[in-house]
């Protein structure tokens, strides 16, 4: 009976935490600009028309909707999981199939992770429709599949493989567990930050080096005044899938790459992508992936204290009810995941607070390079028409979720810099 209370409750105040939302997005929330905003590069109705600044409006109030409206779903279900005897159901069966600990996790993860899968698979596939429905996405389904399909094998075999090693070390450790865990964890971030520009992209997209010569030469020119060993400037051709632009940085050592989306070079002018390319050099040449490699380090060594914390707590607390034996015990599988989640969720604003300081000193570095504040607001402009983009969003999405600057803050600054002639 208090297994079926926990689950109505929870389904109770969900449905309420829904209705706050839809209410919060569609109704309360005011994303527009402030009055004394109005008339500056930064005012909208300068660049969008009025079908753009009405599907603005309407597109990104679903987006924050179905965004938010995810973030317990996970929650629900490692519960529903755990409380509703699932789990222990995937362990026994685990137990039955192997005596051996790795593939008695392989199973009890992989079936975690198709439930997980097709819980958000409609939410997902809402979100796909939504960006599709307002012509930011052109992607074919089959494709949105395909790529749905290999996120979901990437991220099976990776939380696989850390989730082995954490419960093999509280299996012996359970009370100190979190720090071999934390420790093996950094050899195993910067391997997959390694892996991911040269091996796990490139299942999505092809990659190509800058196929605009003049273009390419101008960027490489720039990179060599910044003091930027780069041999290469990477194309990906996205335009197979949206008309959004972007650019980043990614990967570390010899396998960091500087990757325009083909939507940027087609989209911008030479000028207004020499800005974006300088604002990607600036987070090479302050070290931001460095540091935001070990502010994340930090922050995940804080998470698995706690979380270790947590978990002996709750298995000591509950653990004869849902019939696990040990914290080590594979039922407690979508505990410990429940556990972070909500850590992971709790530590987002300060994450994100971080990453909004390096973009912003990524945005003085290149205007800084460039000297051209008209390609800089002009670029972000065409940013913010290209994807339907708010210049001001809600405050509850600028606080949970802005891991950048707000384009009105961007603008606006870019605005008012001088320009050292």
């Amino acid at each position: 009976m208090k297994r079926k209370k926990v689950i109505g409750w929870f389904i109770a105040l969900y449905t309420v935490y829904l209705l706050v939302m839809a209410a919060y997005f569609f109704v309360w929330s005011k994303s527009g600009i402030p009055a004394d905003m109005r008339g500056t590069a930064a005012d909208p109705s300068l660049f969008m028309n009025r079908s753009q600044l009405a599907e603005s409006g309407s597109f990104n109030a679903w987006r924050h909707f179905l965004s938010f409206a995810s973030i317990p779903l996970e929650w629900g279900v490692y519960l529903f999981v755990l409380i509703g005897g699932f789990s222990l159901w995937l362990r026994k069966c685990s137990e039955r199939f192997s005596s051996l600990f790795i593939v008695q996790m392989f199973l009890c993860y992989v079936g975690l992770a198709v439930i997980s899968a097709l819980v958000f698979l409609p939410v997902e596939f809402a979100s796909y429709r939504l960006s599709l429905h307002y012509g930011i996405s052109v992607q074919p389904l089959s494709d949105w599949l395909k790529d749905q399909g290999i996120s979901t094998a990437i991220g099976t075999l990776i939380g696989f493989i850390a989730m082995s090693a954490v419960f093999f070390l509280i299996r012996r450790y359970p009370k100190n567990w979190w720090f071999p865990a934390w420790l093996l964890s950094i050899p195993f971030i910067l391997f997959i930050m390694y892996l991911q520009p040269v091996v796990i992209d490139p299942l999505y997209n092809h990659f190509q080096s800058l196929q605009d010569g003049e273009l390419k030469s101008e960027i490489l020119q720039m990179a060599s005044k910044a003091g930027i060993p780069a041999h290469n400037v990477y194309e990906v051709d996205m335009s197979n899938e949206t008309n959004a632009m972007n650019a980043y940085v990614n990967g570390i050592g010899s396998h960091l790459r500087i990757v325009l989306w083909d939507t940027t070079v087609h989209q911008l002018s030479h000028a207004e992508v020499l800005f974006i390319m300088a604002h990607e050099m600036g987070h090479y040449v302050m070290h931001h992936i460095i540091w935001g490699t070990a502010a994340a380090l930090i922050g995940l060594l804080i998470t698995l204290w706690i979380a270790a914390k947590v978990h002996l707590w709750a298995s000591v607390r509950w653990g004869t009810k849902m019939k696990i034996v040990h914290p080590g015990d594979l039922s407690a599988l979508p505990m410990l995941l429940l556990i972070l989640s909500l850590l992971s969720f709790a530590g987002d604003p300060v994450q994100n607070m971080v990453s909004r300081h390096f973009e912003h000193q990524a945005d003085e570095y290149a205007i800084e390079m460039t000297q051209n504040k008209k390609a800089a607001i002009s670029s972000f402009q065409k940013l913010s028409v290209s994807s339907l983009s708010e210049m001001n969003p809600p405050a509850l999405v600028k606080w949970i979720q802005y891991d950048h600057p707000t384009m009105l803050e961007r603008i606006i600054y870019l605005e008012h810099v001088k320009i050292n002639k």
